[in-house]
Parts: C-alpha cells; sequence; structure tokens
C-alpha cells in the first residue's frame, strides 16, 4: 500500500501537465505539526510507502523533518519530484533522514523537449545533474516519464539513458486529461498507441535490467500476462484499493488524476476515511461497468478509474482508450 502527499501546491516549474495546477504556494496548506500528525495516521491505517510530491516538495522548509518523521513511523519514504532542487547538499541531507528513493521526472532525453513542457530553461539540465548527485551519494532513484504523442517515438531511448545515469527503475506515466493537463487532451495516447506503445514497454523490460512500469496504464498487466511475463505487481489501477492521495490542505482522493474530494483531515483522521468512505468502498467491492465489467482480465487490470471519470463522469465505467475490451478472440 502507497498513499502520495502534495506536501505543497508551491513549485519552481510550470509543467504543461500539472495535475496539481501548481505554482505558487496555497493558503492553509497542512503545517509541520499537522503533517506529523497525517504521518501518524498514514502509518496506522497500515501504509507501508509514503512519496512525498506536490508541486515540488523540496520547496517545504520542513521536509528533511517530515521525512524523518515518516522513517520513525516505519514508513517508506520515497519523492516525486522535478529534481532541479536536488543539490549535493541536498542529496546528502535526504539520504540522513532516511529517504529510501527518489523519483525524478525527465520527458525528453532532447533538453529543449523537456524544458518545453517543463516550462522552464535548464529543467532538463537541472534534473539530470540532480540524478547525478543522487548517484554521488548513494541515494537510489528511478526516472518518471509522462508520455504524449510527441515524445511517444523515444520511450525506449529514456530507458536506455535511465541505465546509463544509473537510475533503479523507469516509470511511465500515461496522460489523464486533469489539471493543466486538459489543456492538451489532444496529445494524450489513443487506443492503438496506448496498447502498441504498453507492448514495448514490455518488450524493452525484458532487455534490461531495471524495471520499468508503466503507470495510469493498468493493461500493461494483461499484456504482461499474455506475453507470459511474471511481474511483481499484482494489479494495474489501485486507485482507491491499495492507493490514494493527498492535497496540501488535506483533502483526499483516490488518486492523484481521480478529482474527487472524500473527505478532509483536519475534519476527519485519515485512517477513518480510508477505512469507511463509500467511494473507496465502492472501488474495492462494486463490479465495474461496461466493457471492463466483463474483461477476464479486470481482476489484474482494473481499468483506469480517473481516465473512466472523466470522458465518461462516472469512475466505475470502462477505461475509453483500452483497445481488448468487446473484442472476441483477441
Amino acid at each position: 500500500m502507497l498513499v502520495s502527499w502534495n506536501t505543497t501546491n508551491a513549485c519552481n516549474l510550470y509543467c504543461e501537465h500539472c495535475y496539481r495546477d501548481a505554482g505558487a504556494r496555497v493558503e492553509d496548506e497542512l503545517n509541520t505539526e499537522e503533517g506529523k500528525m497525517l504521518i501518524d495516521e498514514i502509518a496506522k491505517a497500515g501504509f507501508k510507502i509514503l512519496i512525498f510530491s506536490g508541486g515540488e516538495p523540496l520547496m517545504r522548509k520542513d521536509i528533511f523533518e517530515l521525512v524523518e518523521h515518516a522513517r520513525s513511523k516505519g514508513l517508506r519514504p520515497v519523492f516525486g519530484t522535478n529534481g532541479t532542487l536536488i543539490t549535493l547538499d541536498a542529496a546528502q541531507k535526504l539520504k540522513e533522514v532516511g529517504t529510501m528513493g527518489m523519483g525524478i521526472s525527465l520527458d525528453s532525453v532532447d533538453p529543449e523537449k523537456h524544458n518545453r513542457f517543463r516550462g522552464t530553461e535548464n529543467a532538463w539540465q537541472d534534473a539530470v545533474q540532480g540524478m547525478r548527485n543522487c548517484r554521488e551519494v548513494g541515494l537510489p532513484f528511478q526516472i518518471h516519464t509522462t508520455v504524449v504523442d510527441w515524445n511517444y517515438d523515444e520511450v525506449e531511448k529514456i530507458t536506455d539513458f535511465a541505465v546509463q545515469q544509473g537510475a533503479v527503475a523507469h516509470h511511465i506515466f500515461f496522460l489523464v486529461p486533469t489539471g493543466r493537463a486538459v489543456n492538451i487532451e489532444q496529445e494524450s495516447l489513443r487506443a492503438e498507441q496506448y496498447e502498441r506503445l504498453l507492448h514495448r514497454i514490455l518488450k524493452k523490460q525484458q532487455q534490461v535490467d531495471i524495471e520499468l512500469k508503466p503507470t495510469c496504464a493498468p493493461q500493461f498487466m494483461r499484456i504482461a500476462k499474455q506475453m507470459g511475463m511474471n511481474l511483481r505487481f499484482t494489479k494495474g489501477c489501485l486507485a482507491g484499493t491499495s492507493y490514494c492521495i493527498i492535497s496540501p490542505r488535506g483533502d483526499v482522493q483516490p488518486c492523484a488524476y481521480l478529482n474527487i474530494p472524500v473527505g478532509n483531515v483536519r475534519e476527519t483522521p485519515f485512517s477513518e476515511i480510508w477505512r469507511t468512505n463509500e467511494v473507496f468502498n465502492r472501488l474495492r467491492n462494486e463490479p465495474l461497468q461496461g466493457g471492463c465489467g466483463s474483461c477476464r482480465y479486470n481482476n489484474i487490470c482494473g481499468g483506469c478509474r480517473a481516465r473512466a471519470y472523466y470522458y465518461y463522469g462516472d469512475y466505475m465505467a470502462e477505461e475509453p482508450w483500452c483497445l481488448y475490451h468487446g473484442r472476441k478472440g483477441y
């Protein structure tokens, strides 16, 4: 089980696809003591991995203190970061307080393309330097890539770059239109591209030693099974079942891209929200609808609940960009 806490809305970049629409810090973000109480509740609820994300989590002045507290509660603290603020000193401090891994965004092997997508000059150069700083102090890191139509053909090149830089994994995020990403919805992959890229990623997995994981593309589990591959993952979409997200102000929602607040940790303890919320219990216990409901792989895939919600207004509906459901003999 893993949970992502958007620790702040503040960010030093302005990425075209940001689901949080990050930039400036918002008023009334959880303070240090509230953050520690949240961490206590996360541990109480049985979670094992806490992802510190944002915005840019390294813009919080108390981030090292929060990481240290998470580690003291038996959690595995990791980061989702743009990587540009990981100086050598920051990398060393992160390791000292118990950080177990850094997820660093890189969307192209071409610096100009990455910088344009991230809205800032030198974003690519600074992120790569952040990777090198992690490597120098022995802090494990992985590369996170958001895939859209313009970098569709270079995913394997980014994997090769990840290997060269010493990354432990390459996670490939398939765009879901939420936040600022609604403005570039037309750049998201459609069903045939979606399917072809998943096959390419899993074929590449057979050629490299680092872990490759498609995210927000749960059909990779079905394709892996069809290819005879045994992966360590148990299900594609984890929204509300073994994963959720908490906003800077304490709103809880099933995943980063499924913008349905189900409670606020200032009003209800997180462990109670996780245990009793109706949306979470529907996602865990009710059958899915449409093609996902009748699919023989729904127990290991689940379809993207956020993409279903965006296109159909129903988070229990079928995955709109799945090539498999409704096809016979495939």
